[in-house]
């Protein structure tokens, strides 16, 4: 069985390798638009980051966040659509990622999508955030042969994922406190190298030694679970009786010590499921350190390691209209009284 994804109003959709979907992508502080023909093919893709905005708060800010979407997301759907060559009317679908995220964020995308859909006579298709992360490699090697055991992590989330077939996912294993993106942040934040930690320990890093010091690896041989918050405490205890340290040090061995845990736990899937591919997904997907201890374990184990682009890493919009192509031909259009969930959670396998 799998549990519902948006609520439909209709059977499928034919869909075809012509068919032109328009994604918004707005469940944090990217705004995003973007153009995606057959499921993978970008016409168009444009993000509007608002991380020098949120920067000065260390975090984001949601109310911060909304109101910047608002001003942001129109202009960037225009640009979207000039790149693309195409005007709302060619299209054949509009998406929007509907949860899971901040409410008021979500809302902005949600309701213009909708708008835009009726507008254009076109059917509007609500998409999962999470399942958006997992077909952003799809949408860059769409010969990739399933089932595919996902690493997805970033801020919000650190989860294994079996991608057994299109829409049918299992999980493997996720974290039981803290993500590994966020581990990054209040790690960085602490040392002093603020917003956003990821690339901002990534940088440093590379003038560190990894070796220095040795930070735990918290259940690292112990099933698929995941667990960063003791980790975030032993760099602050450190810090605070070696207030010495090499900053470059502290923040290489930290990262060290993540990237172990993560690349150990995704070899262990993949050997469990017997996954044709493992690909890596999500924000700290960037990391310098991850994507090249990725890559070299898949090679010693004989697994097809696939890594997306940096820029679909992060939260962009080519991913969302990606998924609502295969959500068009699954399930049908989204009804118009889909409204934004927060909490939502990937749909799963659940016997």
């Amino acid at each position: 069985m799998i549990l519902p994804p948006a609520p439909t109003s209709t059977t499928p959709v034919a869909v075809d390798a012509h068919t032109k979907i328009l994604g918004i992508e707005t469940s944090c502080d990217e705004t995003a638009a973007a153009v995606v023909v057959g499921g993978s093919v970008v016409r168009s893709s444009v993000v509007s980051s608002q991380v020098d905005i949120h920067a000065r708060f260390g975090g984001v800010v949601p109310e911060i966040a909304s109101r910047a979407h608002v001003d942001l997301l129109t202009p960037v759907i225009a640009e979207a659509l000039v790149e693309s060559g195409l005007d709302g009317p060619d299209l054949d679908a509009v998406a929007a990622t509907y949860g899971p995220g901040l409410v008021g964020s979500l809302l902005v995308g949600v309701s213009t999508a909708k708008a835009l859909a009726l507008v254009w006579d076109v059917p509007f298709v609500a998409v999962n955030h999470l399942e958006a992360h997992l077909y952003a490699a799809l949408l860059e090697d769409p010969s990739l042969e399933l089932p595919l055991v996902v690493l997805l992590v970033s801020g919000g989330h650190t989860m294994l994922v079996a991608m057994e077939h299109h829409g049918r996912y299992r999980l493997l294993g996720s974290t039981l406190d803290d993500a590994a993106g966020e581990a990054f942040d209040k790690v960085a934040r602490y040392l002093g190298l603020g917003y956003p930690g990821g690339p901002a320990i990534d940088r440093i890093a590379m003038e560190g030694d990894p070796d220095a010091i040795a930070f735990p690896r918290a259940m690292q041989n112990d099933g698929l679970d995941f667990s960063f918050s003791g980790l975030k405490t032993a760099v602050i205890n450190h810090v605070r009786k070696h207030p010495e340290a090499s900053t470059a040090d502290v923040a290489a061995s930290f990262q060290e010590a993540v990237v172990d845990v993560l690349v150990t736990k995704a070899r262990r899937a993949a050997r469990q499921i017997g996954a044709k591919g493992l690909v890596l997904g999500g924000g700290v997907a960037a990391n310098s350190q991850l994507r090249e201890r990725f890559l070299s374990a898949c090679v010693e184990d004989g697994v097809h390691g696939f890594l997306p682009s940096r820029d679909m890493c992060t939260d962009n919009a080519a991913m969302v209209a990606s998924a609502a192509w295969y959500r068009l031909g699954a399930d049908g259009p989204s009804g118009l009284d889909c409204g934004a969930d927060p909490n939502l959670r990937l749909p799963l396998l659940t016997d």
